[in-house]
């Protein structure tokens, strides 16, 4: 007979298998059996994982989205930008600064002011080509513009009942707009009198000199500022410009009105100066960088704007 093999009472261990410690004899049989204990995902552990997947998907996307966008603008820059010299670059892009284009819409509202009152006497501070058609649309009244760039006076043909003259504004620079302000503000040869911008000796330093007297003796219906240039710290700002729009305005009588619109009120210099001698009380529109007022005739008038009215801080 073969040899009895005798079973060993040691149990065969299992790594996968635990045991619970010994029980006593009167615990239930299947409660000693060994168990496989698997780990247990609760919904609490689950929730900040799955929040740093959807976490790092979504970088994964925006960096994609990002390198295509900068691949698409560099394509984009150098199939565009960089097809002249850097030397054209620049001189184009002065020339587009030098410019002070009417859009669309701030054409159309001079247009129309100028159309609902001609035949006037129109004013304008500055000159461009767009201008031109104030003077076919006010054929019968007379159309003057006023510019500090000689070489624009020679460069278009004027209608008939249109003038230009050459204006030079002096110590009128942006940069001064600060202490000009001040000055106008503290100094009574600064209010809405006409004789303070017609007389020689007047020491307003808001006052243009060398106005022709055809712009003093005249009674403007229209008067626009766009000029001059302004758009460079040293370069002459429009603060004499509005000043003597403001007060040309107000000559008349108090049945009469005059339509003055100011171009460029994005900035600084044109936004103030408006507010400070046209009011904001007498603005009766606005198109784009285009601000209309209407003012009434005050021959003799001590302050521009009524009292109520908030000062400019600065």
């Amino acid at each position: 007979m073969p040899p009895q093999l005798h079973q060993s009472s040691l149990p065969i261990l299992n790594p996968l298998l635990r045991f619970s410690p010994p029980s006593s004899p009167d615990t239930p049989k299947h409660q000693r059996e060994s168990k496989i204990t698997m780990p247990k995902f609760t919904v609490r552990k689950l929730i900040p994982l799955l929040i740093f997947l959807l976490s790092s998907l979504s970088v994964i996307r925006l960096l994609r989205i990002s390198l295509k966008s900068s691949s698409s603008a560099s394509r984009s820059l150098s199939s565009t930008t960089f097809r002249s010299s850097p030397a054209e670059f620049s001189q184009h892009k002065k020339a587009n600064a030098s410019k002070s284009t009417l859009t669309e819409k701030e054409l159309k509202l001079l247009s129309d002011t100028v159309t609902n009152r001609s035949p006037c006497n129109v004013l304008v501070f500055g000159f461009a080509a767009q201008y031109l058609t104030l003077s076919s649309i006010n054929t019968r009244g007379i159309t003057v513009f006023l510019e500090d760039e000689h070489l624009k006076t020679k460069a278009e043909v004027i209608p008939n009942n249109t003038r230009i003259y050459s204006l030079k504004y002096h110590q009128m620079e942006v940069k001064n707009v600060y202490k000009l302000l001040r000055h106008a503000r503290a100094n009574p040869a600064c209010a809405p009198n006409m004789n303070n911008i017609h007389q020689g000796s007047s020491e307003c330093k808001l006052k243009l000199r060398g106005l022709p007297e055809e712009v003093y003796n005249t009674r403007w219906d229209v008067i626009v500022v766009d000029g001059p240039r302004g758009d460079d710290l040293d370069t002459p700002g429009r603060m004499g410009s509005i000043y003597t729009a403001a007060v040309l305005a107000r000559k008349g009588s108090r049945n009469s009105t005059t339509d003055v619109l100011v171009h460029d009120v994005q900035r600084t210099v044109e936004k103030w100066l408006s507010w400070e001698f046209l009011c904001q009380e007498n603005q009766v529109s606005a198109k784009g960088n285009f601000w209309k007022f209407r003012i009434k005739g005050r021959l003799n008038a001590s302050r521009f704007c009524s009292p109520d009215t908030a000062l400019v801080r600065y």
